[in-house]
């Protein structure tokens, strides 16, 4: 679905700080929305923590950078890292170019898959969140 120029897949769920969570099979596969890799220009460095690292949800894990901002990556769910893009260690312009392919970020193991639906989901609950973040940083 598109929402005031930004793609924002319908199977995807998302996080408040705009990192998406797509699910595949028993793993999340995570990485950066349109919204916010437009936002923050072309990304210059991605934190990839260790796999394994234990992750609470709505706690910081990693941490994004762009020439003009730099983000915090929060936990969507309580599980562990399985696993990270190590292609961003040389290529982080994967997130700009293909934030919902290529530049996925992170992989994990959710400890309960039900937690997922804790996230942003479905049409509605998108517009309404996204618009919601758009009108706020156009007074920005």
């Amino acid at each position: 679905m598109e929402i005031q120029g930004y793609n924002m897949p319908d199977d995807l769920y998302y996080e408040e700080h705009h990192y998406w969570v797509r699910v595949d099979g028993d793993i999340l596969v995570m990485g950066m929305d349109e919204f916010a890799q437009k936002m923050a220009g072309e990304i210059v460095f991605v934190q990839l923590p260790f796999e394994g690292k234990k992750l609470k949800s709505g706690k910081k894990f990693a941490k994004v950078e762009s020439g003009k901002w730099l983000g915090t990556v929060y936990a969507p769910v309580n599980g562990e890292l399985v696993s990270s893009n190590e292609e961003l260690e040389t290529n982080t312009t994967l997130i700009n170019e293909d934030c919902y392919g290529k530049g996925w970020m992170y992989k994990i193991k959710p400890d309960d898959m039900r937690e997922v639906q804790n996230l942003i989901h479905g049409a509605d609950a998108v517009e309404k969140w996204l618009s919601a973040d758009i009108e706020r940083y156009k007074k920005d």
